[in-house]
């Protein structure tokens, strides 16, 4: 028996027409971020070429400024994309970030001016600071706290406890061989570039990642089958808390002082990150290379707008503005069912 199309003249055409409408959303819904990376670069170059007469992006100091404007909120997303893909959020990474560097800061003192005292100060510091992320997976978790209340709540705390760690004063000045070289010229970025690489392979090619990706999905569904959702969910706080710890640490190393506030102003730039990154907030999505390109986004346009001398205050706008597009973004392709 010879089988007859349905899909033939003019249904063809239209079928053919929906086929490439759906593929236009997709590629809308999976490389949008990478597009407006990609316009952003063209028009800084274009504004630099026109105005300065020289390169925006193929210039060694604006590409080194770039990387280490995105390492430090990329530390902290690294963490916050786990958090966010099981449909949390961590608003404590912030002043966690600013306890480790005032405590990185005190360890090193105490070790002495060796460059071995890094040896003592980074696992110290790392320990300390996961203790707000042990609590908070156990509200979380254990009490079913609310993410958004319970990370608020340690906001609180972990910001108290960096300004009791730093003393008398705002910050804890340190001077030390071996933190000057962690924090000189790109050893930030390798740091960072190396813990991305680590754990994009975790959350894609892990079993890890598999369970994180399902209670993000479906908590329940989860449940049934027979994985630990209260003890993965805390040890996700604990990785969000310790790499807010790195990049504490990284802070003390670049400007040879701990600060409490250190991470104060890297809490929105996380989060925005993942999310521009293309990570739902409702969870089940997400992944540490769209959280990279939205710390470069959100690099280029702190540095562009600095370049091009607009006032500083224009790039919390900016940032803003982003950050709600990429909402919109997310809302468009839950609406139409667009994977990411």
């Amino acid at each position: 028996m010879q089988k007859t199309s349905s899909l033939t003249g003019p249904s063809a055409a239209g079928s053919s027409w929906t086929h490439g409408h759906l593929d236009y959303r997709e590629l809308i819904g999976r490389f949008w971020s990478w597009l407006f990376l990609a316009l952003l670069c063209v028009f800084f170059e274009v504004w630099s070429q026109i105005t300065q007469h020289r390169s925006f992006l193929f210039n060694a100091y604006n590409l080194q400024s770039i990387s280490l404007a995105a390492s430090a909120p990329l530390l902290l997303a690294l963490g916050q994309t786990l958090v966010i893909v099981t449909g949390g959020i961590d608003l404590s990474v912030g002043f966690v970030m600013g306890l480790a560097a005032v405590c990185a800061a005190q360890f090193t003192l105490l070790a002495g001016g060796s460059a071995w005292a890094l040896c003592l100060s980074v696992p110290l510091t790392i320990a300390v600071s996961v203790i707000p992320g042990a609590i908070n997976g156990i509200l979380v978790s254990r009490y079913r706290v609310p993410p958004f209340i319970g990370t608020l709540g340690m906001y609180g705390i972990a910001r108290g406890a960096g300004f009791l760690a730093a003393g008398s004063g705002m910050t804890v000045s340190v001077d030390n061989p071996g933190l000057q070289m962690l924090g000189s010229g790109w050893n930030p970025v390798i740091v960072t570039a190396v813990l991305l690489a680590i754990m994009h392979f975790v959350l894609s090619r892990t079993r890890f990642g598999q369970y994180t990706y399902a209670i993000g999905g479906n908590e329940q569904s989860t449940l049934r089958a027979g994985i630990n959702v209260r003890r993965h969910k805390i040890v996700i706080y604990m990785l969000s808390a310790a790499f807010a710890a790195v990049g504490g640490i990284v802070y003390t190393a670049r400007f040879s002082a701990g600060a409490a506030t250190a991470g104060e102003p890297m809490l929105l730039n996380s989060i925005a990150a993942v999310v521009i990154g293309g990570a739902s907030l409702f969870g089940g999505t997400g992944n540490l290379i769209g959280s990279l390109i939205g710390a470069l986004i959100i690099a280029v346009i702190e540095f562009g707008l600095v370049f091009i001398n607009v006032d500083a205050f224009w790039q919390f706008i900016a940032v803003g503005v982003v950050i709600i597009v990429s909402v919109l973004i997310d809302q468009y392709k839950e609406h139409f069912g667009v994977s990411s």
